[in-house]
Order: structure tokens, then sequence, then C-alpha cells
């Protein structure tokens, strides 16, 4: 990790059970959550869909996609990747990682989801 990277506490693993969502606002901007039943890994993307004001973190987790509850269109929780119609443009996704103690390792062997500042974060 770069020293100069502002990390922020975005919530408990144990709020987020595996294969859940939960969502987090960070400086303004509304966060969705996913941890994942297969690796119990915990990935980050915007909440609002690409397609129509909608919440993603009101939808469906199936696996690593995740499925708007407006119009049903789905995206790849994982990559943020749109996986056909409606969705014409992919979700940002969110670097990431998991804290125990000082030492930051990657959510997917994290105890802490943390994810950069937003005035330093970068989409993947």
């Amino acid at each position: 990790m770069s020293q100069d990277t502002t990390w922020i506490h975005v919530a408990a693993l144990s709020d987020i059970g595996e294969g859940e969502i939960t969502s987090v606002e960070v400086n303004g901007r509304s966060i969705a959550l996913y941890r994942l039943e297969d690796d119990g890994g915990v990935y980050a993307t915007d909440n609002v869909c690409t397609h129509a004001l909608a919440y993603l973190s009101e939808g469906w987790l199936e696996g690593d996609v995740i499925e708007c509850p407006l119009h049903g269109g789905c995206f790849n929780v994982r990559t943020g990747k749109g996986l056909g119609d409606p969705i014409e443009e992919d979700l940002r996704t969110y670097t990431g990682q998991g804290l125990r103690g000082r030492h930051p390792h990657r959510l997917d062997g994290g105890i802490e989801p943390v994810l950069r500042s937003l005035s330093t974060l970068q989409a993947s």
C-alpha cells in the first residue's frame, strides 16, 4: 500500500453476511458492498445502476452477479461489467482492502472492509 494513499473504514465484515449486499455512503457517494459466498470476498461498486436511478443494494445477488431491481439489468460485481440489455454502461468498481490491526490485506482475506478515500480513489 502506497504511503500517500488514504484508506477509510466503511463497514465491519460482520455487517455483510455471505451472499449479501449492504450500502454505505462515502463522501456523498452511495457504494454497494457485496460479500460473495464462493470465496467470502467483498467487492465494491457504485450503488446506482448505470441504466436508471435504482439502488443495486435493493437488487438480487446470485453468485457474483447483481440484478437491478428496476429493469432487471445485471452486472458482474467483481468487474462491473454490464451483462446485456438494458445495460449500456459498466459499473464503476472500487479497490478495497481489509485490515487486521494496522496491516492491510486484500478484502477477501481481511477483517474490516475499507475503501480508498474518494479524494484519491480511482476506479478499477
